[in-house]
């Protein structure tokens, strides 16, 4: 492997250094490292099959026009999802992706929140990172946290429902892995929202509910 350059070194240490300020100092261990290599890729990997700079991707992410990586791999490895450029395609490029994406919520609060999130490089709880992804999953983890308190909660039906959204939630979400459960503070959405509540109402079967 080339040894970087002084500036390459530079900007590396920033993103880390941003990364951290965002994510807090937490270890990564060898199983997190297996996990992050299966499903995400190398920054310069990345930037070298699509033919771009790198660097430029770095003071992207440090001016807040990209999302930092989604993990540092225990070798300083930047790991970033395979699509990470294209929101920013879809939006017309980089200066207008702010705008774009925060065009998504009607709650200009909302939306700036989503957008911090976005450029922490927080959403690895999606497998594609999309304002759309990203309010289904709101409404669907929201859904189904409420489920319990519904007034036919235990019914047939009200399984039926219940797992239908489970189900959907665990299309639109990966594993996550235990750095995720550092960084985050405690259960994952995976954790409450899908093993959780499979666990705590199993599906009731056809002709066992209540009426």
């Amino acid at each position: 492997m080339a040894e970087l350059s002084v500036g390459e070194r530079d900007l590396k240490q920033k993103i880390a250094e941003r990364f951290r300020e965002v994510n807090g100092d937490h270890p990564m261990t060898g199983a997190d490292d297996a996990y992050v290599t299966a499903r995400f890729t190398a920054l310069e990997q990345l930037c070298a099959v699509q033919g771009r700079d790198a660097d430029e991707v770095r003071r992207l992410m440090l001016a807040g026009r990209l999302p930092l990586p989604g993990y540092l791999r225990s070798d300083g490895a930047e790991m970033v999802p395979g699509d990470l450029f294209a929101l920013a395609e879809k939006a017309g490029g980089t200066d207008r992706l702010q705008e774009w994406f925060t065009a998504h919520w009607t709650d200009p609060a909302a939306g700036a929140a989503e957008w911090d999130a976005y450029l922490g490089g927080q959403y690895v709880c999606l497998h594609s990172v999309t304002p759309a992804g990203i309010r289904r999953k709101d409404e669907l983890t929201a859904a189904i946290t409420s489920a319990p308190a519904a007034p036919d909660a235990g019914s047939e039906l009200w399984s039926a429902r219940l797992h239908l959204l489970i189900g959907e939630l665990d299309a639109l979400e990966p594993e996550f892995t235990a750095y995720d459960r550092l960084r985050f503070d405690g259960p994952t959405s995976r954790d409450t929202c899908i093993a959780g509540m499979r666990a705590r109402f199993p599906r009731v079967s056809p002709g066992s509910g209540t009426c």
